[in-house]
C-alpha cells in the first residue's frame, strides 16, 4: 500500500463551497475518500451534488460554524453520514476582515476570532473525541503566513491564525502518542477570493510577487500535495508541525 494511499478513509472538510477548502476537499475525493463538505452557503449542497454525479462519494452540509448548537449538530450530522468513523479533519473555513487598527470594530474582532480560532478548537474537540476512541486520525488545521507575522489592517486574522500554529502544537502534544497526527498548513499568498483586495491593488500585489521566490501567487492546486502527505500515513511521524506552502516567500 502507498504511503499517500487514502481510499476508503473518511474525512470532513470545513469551508468547502470555495477557495483552498474546495481544493483541498477535491484532493481527498480524487483519491477515493468519503468527504463530508461543510459550508455556511447552500452551495455546497449543489457541489456535493455534482460530485456525485461523478462518482466520488461526499455529502453536503450547511452550517455556520460560528454557532455552538448549530456546529455539533452539523458535527454530528456528518459523523452519521460516514457510519461513525472518522480518519482526516481539514479546518478550512475561515473569515477576513480590514480595517486600520486604531478603528478595528470590536464585533469584526469577534467574529474573525469565533470561526477562524475558537470553531477551529472546537472542531478538534470533536474530531479528536472520535479519534481517541478509534486510536487513529488525522488532524489538518489551516494556519497562515500570518501565524509568523503580524500583517497589516488585519490584527484579527494575524491573531486567530497565530492562536491556531499554537493550538495545533498544544493538540500534537496531547495527542500524538494516542494515535492522532495534529498539524497545519501555512498558505502563503494565494489567488482567491479572500485575498480580492490585495490582488486589486496594483502596488501590493507587484510587491507579495515580487518577494515570492516563484514569481507567482499560489493556487488551491498548490495545496493539494501538501494535504495528502499530512493526511496520509506518509506524515506518522510529523506531529506539531506548521508547513508553509508559500512559494519560498518565508525563505526572503
Amino acid at each position: 500500500m502507498s504511503f499517500f494511499d487514502i481510499r476508503d478513509n473518511k474525512a470532513m472538510v470545513t469551508g468547502a463551497a470555495r477557495g483552498l477548502g474546495r481544493g483541498m476537499a477535491e484532493a481527498l475525493l480524487e483519491q477515493d475518500a468519503e468527504v463530508v463538505l461543510y459550508d455556511i452557503s447552500e452551495d455546497i449542497l449543489a457541489i456535493a451534488e455534482d460530485w456525485r454525479g461523478k462518482g466520488l462519494a461526499c455529502h453536503g452540509v450547511v452550517a455556520d460554524l460560528a454557532d455552538k448548537a448549530e456546529r455539533e449538530a452539523a458535527f454530528a450530522t456528518g459523523l452519521d453520514l460516514l457510519g461513525g468513523r472518522l480518519d482526516i479533519l481539514v479546518n478550512s473555513a475561515g473569515i477576513q476582515r480590514r480595517h486600520f487598527s486604531e478603528a478595528f470594530p470590536l464585533e469584526d474582532w469577534a467574529a474573525v476570532i469565533e470561526v477562524n480560532l475558537t470553531a477551529v478548537f472546537a472542531m478538534c474537540q470533536l474530531a479528536g473525541r472520535v479519534m481517541l476512541a478509534q486510536g487513529s486520525g488525522k488532524i489538518v488545521n489551516i494556519a497562515s503566513l500570518l501565524s509568523f507575522f503580524g500583517g497589516y489592517t488585519v490584527p484579527a486574522y494575524a491573531a486567530s491564525k497565530g492562536g491556531v500554529m499554537q493550538m495545533t502544537k498544544a493538540l500534537a502534544n496531547e495527542w500524538a502518542s494516542k494515535g492522532i497526527n495534529v498539524n497545519a498548513l501555512a498558505p502563503g499568498y494565494m489567488a482567491t477570493e479572500m485575498n480580492a483586495a490585495l490582488m486589486a491593488d496594483a502596488g501590493r500585489n507587484a510587491e507579495i510577487s515580487a518577494r515570492i521566490p516563484t514569481h507567482r501567487w499560489g493556487t488551491p492546486q498548490d495545496m493539494k500535495g501538501p494535504l495528502l502527505f499530512l493526511a496520509s500515513s506518509a506524515s506518522d511521524y510529523v506531529n506539531g508541525a506548521i508547513l508553509p506552502v508559500d512559494g519560498g516567500y518565508l525563505g526572503r
